[in-house]
């Protein structure tokens, strides 16, 4: 399983994905779900996966190929003019590869599914944020839905609903996802680090801050055990039931 966030602030947009892969408790393995592609100065993209590696790493592996020599039938990521087109080309090779690998086509219960959170920006338009499904179709973000998660969301959900808000700077927005994560994380074992992180500014036109976090990674910890003892507190504050 995985955990991915796509989260839009008024300042640009954080990126956050968990880098787990496992086919049963004794085969798990640590895998990036987080890609970029970049024209610095004219556009910058950024995509994340979730759902059947062999679907997710062929839509990558193609997207990426298809960049350094675009094909006749359709540009590149590199070369649509629109955001919108962009999350249509991925959207058109999720398709492309599940129907190739499935006996009975394009199926939404197929088990080569997978699931993708797509934004960035080109140069004059505004950054976009998309959340893309396994028939090709997808949703954008908007101000009744800021955020995009994929994979093992119930978890993290609750946290992200009740404390986010668009004008979050980018340090206080890795904050909270990162404790979405560690709930999320503590939850379910199929959610692990390292954590995968990628900030993109608005107008920027380039990548921004970029980083994996450990396990061992210091603010992390402090994160996990500070959430923990908040909530403890929190709980003990509250009147205890009547009986």
């Amino acid at each position: 399983m995985t955990y991915c966030v796509g989260l839009k602030l008024e300042k640009g947009i954080v990126f956050m994905s968990d880098t787990r892969t496992n086919a049963g408790v004794d085969d798990i393995a640590t895998v990036k779900k987080l890609h970029t592609w970049s024209l610095p100065g004219e556009r910058v993209f950024t995509l994340m996966c979730a759902g059947n590696l062999a679907t997710t790493q062929s839509v990558v592996s193609l997207l990426d190929e298809r960049t350094k020599k675009p094909e006749n039938r359709s540009p590149s990521l590199l070369q649509v003019p629109t955001l919108f087109q962009a999350a249509r080309l991925i959207g058109d090779t999720l398709k492309e590869v599940i129907q190739a690998n499935s006996d009975t086509g394009q199926e939404a219960e197929s088990t080569f599914n997978a699931t993708m959170i797509f934004g960035g920006q080109i140069k004059g338009m505004g950054p976009r944020l998309f959340l893309i499904y396994p028939e090709g179709n997808f949703i954008e973000a908007g101000d009744d839905t800021p955020f995009f998660q994929i994979g093992e969301t119930k978890y993290g959900r609750p946290i992200l609903v009740r404390a986010y808000a668009p004008s979050l700077s980018f340090a206080q927005a890795i904050k909270l996802l990162l404790v979405s994560f560690d709930s999320t994380i503590k939850a379910n074992l199929s959610v692990g680090l390292p954590i995968d992180v990628q900030i993109y500014e608005t107008d920027s036109l380039q990548l921004g801050e970029s980083r994996r976090i450990q396990a061992t990674d210091p603010y992390f910890r402090q994160i996990s055990s500070g959430w923990r003892d908040a909530l403890q507190r929190a709980l003990n504050g509250l009147p205890d039931y009547p009986l």
